[in-house]
């Protein structure tokens, strides 16, 4: 009888396994491209933040999630700077700052929906 030797068979590749076999971006790479062309001088960690914002709350991302994604980026770099201070705390000159991200994160959800 001849037997199969599970150690010795060749299985198929599972698909996260599998090589990529497209060049087309997947869709965080979408979000985050769409990000990076409208927001051309945001650092790259900034972008994965409001891609983020983006995926989960699309036109629907507040000022305020702007601000805590921006808080939680730069606690890494500059954890004693000024605006680090919950949103309602900033005046609201400070927190208008934060309006041309949260309209570039609703673009960009759109675009990619």
């Amino acid at each position: 009888m001849n037997r199969l030797n599970p150690f010795q068979m060749t299985y198929p590749l599972m698909p996260e396994e599998a090589p990529m076999t497209t060049t087309m971006p997947n869709y965080v790479q979408r979000v985050t491209e769409d990000l990076a062309a409208r927001l051309p001088d945001c650092d790259a960690e900034l972008l994965d933040l409001y891609a983020l914002l983006a995926l989960a709350y699309g036109t629907e991302t507040t000022l305020k999630q702007v601000h805590e994604a921006w808080a939680i980026w730069r606690n890494r770099s500059n954890p004693a700077h000024k605006s680090l201070v919950p949103f309602d705390e900033l005046t609201p000159e400070v927190q208008e700052y934060d309006r041309k991200y949260a309209l570039a994160i609703h673009e960009a959800a759109k675009a990619v929906a």
